[in-house]
């Protein structure tokens, strides 16, 4: 059964909790965003799952060069990387001017996929000694500790683009005592990873707000050794995807005087076809494309 609830209700009801979280220190989130998360845990519906099945059996065998070529694809006469196609963008980011909003966000309202990152890579079995994750877009370090914590014979690389989230990652980590992962600085549209240097990618929610999915994909492929396996998340309702954004995008304006930022105001959310279509530029071995609820998902394999 389908239950939906007031959106109306619902949006005010988390900007009240920013509203009072602004007022209070970074841990302090006070009662009334308490609630909020409750209301927002209320608003999960529950639907059938639908795979979709989108590589051909005879696709192409894979090459690095293949990456390369679609990588190129985006990168203009004098060797820069093009990742806006439009006017230059802003050097300030809401994920740094308030950074332990998005932490908040992450840890309490996003849905946690652990479990289903797990039985879609590992199946029944345990990852091998040694095994090499990738997490992109990593923020507070969510997927990256957790993982590193429930395998530790397995080495975690949690990479963002933002300072202040891979501060909030290693000191969460380091709480934890959490050894197996480590946090980096990198721009996930321009990997300083090596060819095929990992086992596992992972990615959820980055591309709500990155301005190129294509070269994305790309550089997902081209860090993948031959037989690894990427695990991509998606929020499927612009609506939901976007409380996040607007919240931080409100309290930047109510707390600092600048007002532009390099993130959209609304998040890029894909419909199941895009999002499919995606994957379909490279020659991935298989590629596995379904929905729950609010998400959608795809499992790539490179060959």
């Amino acid at each position: 059964m389908l239950t939906v609830l007031s959106t109306t209700s619902s949006a005010a009801a988390f900007r009240a909790g920013v509203a009072v979280v602004g007022a209070q220190k970074e841990k302090n989130y006070g009662p009334a965003i308490r609630n909020s998360t409750s209301t927002c845990q209320q608003l999960c519906a529950r639907v059938r799952i639908q795979v979709i099945e989108i590589m051909p059996s005879n696709a192409v065998a894979s090459t690095h060069e293949v990456a390369k070529r679609a990588i190129a694809q985006w990168t203009d006469s004098t060797g820069r990387t093009s990742v806006s196609g439009g006017p230059a963008e802003s050097t300030d980011s809401l994920f740094e001017r308030v950074a332990w909003l998005y932490a908040f966000c992450r840890e309490r309202l996003f849905r946690d996929d652990t479990d289903r990152i797990i039985s879609a890579l590992w199946q029944t079995r345990a990852p091998a000694s040694g095994t090499r994750v990738i997490e992109l877009g990593c923020g507070p370090g969510f997927y990256s500790r957790k993982l590193a914590r429930r395998f530790p014979q397995i080495a975690v690389t949690g990479v963002d683009r933002s300072e202040s989230q891979l501060r909030s990652a290693r000191q969460r980590a380091a709480a934890q005592n959490v050894n197996n992962c480590a946090f980096e600085r990198v721009n996930a549209l321009a990997l300083a990873s090596g060819d095929a240097s990992f086992d596992i990618l992972i990615a959820s929610r980055i591309f709500t707000v990155l301005p190129d999915h294509n070269r994305a994909v790309a550089e997902m492929f081209r860090v993948l050794k031959p037989g690894g396996r990427g695990f991509i998340a998606e929020p499927r309702h612009a609506f939901w995807a976007s409380i996040p954004l607007m919240a931080m995008w409100l309290l930047a304006s109510v707390i600092h005087s600048g007002n532009g930022y390099r993130e959209p105001k609304k998040a890029t959310v894909l419909k199941t076809e895009a999002f499919g279509e995606l994957f379909r530029q490279l020659p991935w071995k298989s590629v596995r494309i379904w929905q729950d609820g609010r998400y959608q998902y795809a499992v790539c394999e490179k060959r």
